[in-house]
């Protein structure tokens, strides 16, 4: 049996892996064969380009650079980690994916959505998720959630203004005009345990379709 991927997807500061990791626990608890991993990274390779990319001190980076080194950590991971767990019949859940590129350098830096979209389709061979969760908060509480966790993770995108995150909220909106059927939006604003309780339902849902 071929299983199921499902990407997480969202702004800086929306929670989205704090719930990854709690229903992936869930859903192991209930029997389903569950992989977690992220983007970029997940496997050696990508996590090396995940450092280049995400190096605070890498500010000079290019923004086509930025795209292309994104696209190959992709492929590497596709191919390395996501397929084969996905022909195990496992369920895969993925903190970030695809559209993050196209929201974040498509819309966000101006390359054009479809340019990102075409260097994407040539890495991962057309190969999309089931199923995209797309966690809805506003860019300036999502940076005042980052503000107040000390213990999270600092990184190149941490020095962008508010601009640049409502440019990528902006496109998010975009992408699921373009996808409706596969991104479904949660409400990040609300506590953390009424985000994971519809998390997991979406998900179950579309497990049981």
């Amino acid at each position: 049996m071929v299983g199921q991927f499902i990407t997480f997807e969202g702004g800086e500061g929306a929670g989205k892996t704090s719930v990854l990791n709690s229903v992936a626990n869930q859903l192991i608890e209930e029997g389903y064969p569950v992989l977690t991993t992220r983007e970029p990274g997940g496997i050696q390779i990508a996590e090396k380009i995940r450092e280049l990319i995400l190096d605070r001190t890498h500010t000079e980076m290019d923004a086509r650079t930025e795209a292309l080194l994104y696209a190959a950590a992709r492929r590497q991971h596709l191919i390395e980690r996501i397929k084969p767990a996905l022909l195990e019949g496992n369920i895969v859940l993925c903190d970030r994916f695809i559209d993050s590129s196209l929201v974040y350098q498509g819309y966000a830096r101006g390359l054009g959505i479809d340019h990102i979209y075409e260097i994407n389709r040539f890495a991962i061979d057309q190969f999309m998720p089931d199923l995209t969760l797309f966690f809805d908060i506003p860019p300036s509480k999502g940076l005042e959630r980052i503000a107040a966790n000390k213990g999270r993770e600092q990184n190149r995108l941490d020095l962008e203004d508010l601009s640049f995150h409502q440019a990528v909220y902006q496109g998010y909106q975009l992408i699921k005009e373009r996808f409706p059927s596969r991104i479904q939006t949660i409400n990040a604003q609300l506590t953390l345990n009424e985000v994971i309780d519809l998390t997991y339902k979406e998900i179950l849902r579309h497990l049981n379709k």
